[in-house]
């Protein structure tokens, strides 16, 4: 059992620390603040490789194994959650094309995403289907062989619907979204994936979703209107595999998720110690109170914990080459609670400075909710747990 880096882990870190911290944290508060777009970011996320984390070597990706992949959404988030989320659900896309996709929409598409040439999201959530998705209302209809989920050969998809809560979906070139494909006596038998050009007419974002936090990336609401989609641009040939193709990417996605929020408690708790160690009352630093030490170890005891948890959902999801409901379950739960309650006690800590728009713990308190919410809430997450330990497929001890 080894809890160290590889050397080639280590130098990737590192890496992403010295970018993140002299490129993304100091111009994180204002850009944040004023809602500017992070351009810069993007191209040198870009140059880095990093949008190519989950493409294969052979379509020019970097085919970062799990635990590399947590440590970049660790580092990146640590000095911006929102710098994070540019490259975020654009992996989980990859990575449905990378695992799911036909040889030619491989070949297709991720040499572009692989550069960041080509951007992408996932759009799964509609106004009337969150954690439900098999609830989805967007229909994909056979154009040519006699309508909806027919199959047969030729036609292209005309697509309707509405999606909400899109991550990137202003500068996506291309998404994965989830359709029905027709009607099955089980729901999740009539799901598919479509890969929709956003450039196709019928094709609309509608708005920006304002948010409390997560400031950076767009979060938008789209109509597809009658979008035409070839036939082969049906994700891996096949109607009715849809579903489990998207359970499989949120699942990597939640991984991402947990390493976000190490990185945001991380942030909380530097921001904590730092001030502890310089403020003073009563003529000492307050960290030489009992009361704010106590604050401080349980933080960095739940971090640790979280993190570990994390990296072993990651190797596991690595080790496997399957589906890890149990582990990346786990770590996206309790990371994502340990984010929060970091957050809170960094202000805590903080006192009346924690409640300042200048001082950084209070975008993290803004933004440390969202990582108990996406991929997934955490009361589903502790549903998927309990299902797999109540099942057998997942137990504990080993």
């Amino acid at each position: 059992m080894d809890f160290e880096l590889s050397a080639e882990q280590r130098l990737f870190r590192q890496t992403l620390r010295d970018f993140a911290e002299k490129e993304i944290m100091p111009v994180a508060p204002e850009w944040e603040r004023t809602g500017r777009y992070p351009a810069e970011i993007v191209a040198r996320l870009r140059e880095l490789g990093l949008f190519g984390l989950n493409v294969p070597e052979e379509y020019g990706g970097l085919a970062a194994d799990r635990v590399s992949y947590a440590l970049a959404f660790e580092e990146i988030a640590r000095a911006w959650l929102g710098a994070a989320g540019l490259i975020g659900p654009h992996s989980v896309a990859c990575w449905l094309v990378a695992r799911h996709g036909t040889p030619a929409q491989r070949e297709r598409y991720l040499p572009a995403m692989a550069s960041g040439e080509l951007r992408s999201g996932i759009a799964l959530t509609e106004p009337g289907a969150g954690t439900d998705l098999q609830g989805i209302a967007t229909m994909a209809v056979r154009d040519g062989d006699g309508g909806a989920g027919g199959g047969g050969a030729g036609g292209d998809y005309l697509v309707s619907g509405t999606k909400t809560w899109i991550t990137n979906a202003r500068v996506a070139g291309l998404l994965p979204v989830l359709v029905k494909t027709g009607r099955a006596e089980r729901a999740h038998h009539a799901m598919s994936v479509l890969l929709v050009e956003t450039a196709a007419p019928g094709f609309t974002v509608t708005r920006d979703l304002p948010k409390l936090g997560y400031k950076g990336p767009e979060t938008c609401e789209l109509v597809l209107d009658k979008v035409r989609v070839p036939a082969e641009n049906l994700l891996g040939g096949e109607e009715g595999r849809g579903l489990q193709q998207v359970l499989g990417g949120l699942e990597i996605g939640r991984i991402n998720i947990a390493a976000r929020a190490v990185g945001v408690a991380q942030a909380a708790y530097d921001a904590a110690l730092g001030y502890a160690r310089a403020r003073e009352a009563f003529g000492r630093p307050i960290a030489d109170f009992q009361a704010i030490q106590l604050k401080l170890a349980d933080m960095a005891t739940e971090i640790q914990a979280a993190r570990l948890l994390t990296y072993w959902a990651a190797a596991r999801s690595q080790a496997t080459g399957g589906r890890v409901d149990l582990e990346a379950g786990m770590a996206k739960m309790y990371a994502s609670e340990v984010a929060l309650k970091c957050a809170l006690e960094s202000m805590r800590i903080h006192g009346g400075y924690g409640y300042s728009a200048e001082f950084v713990v209070e975008r993290l308190y803004r933004d440390a909710p969202l990582m108990a919410i996406g991929e997934g809430t955490n009361d589903i997450q502790r549903l998927v747990i309990a299902r797999s330990l109540v099942s057998g497929a997942g137990r504990l001890g080993w």
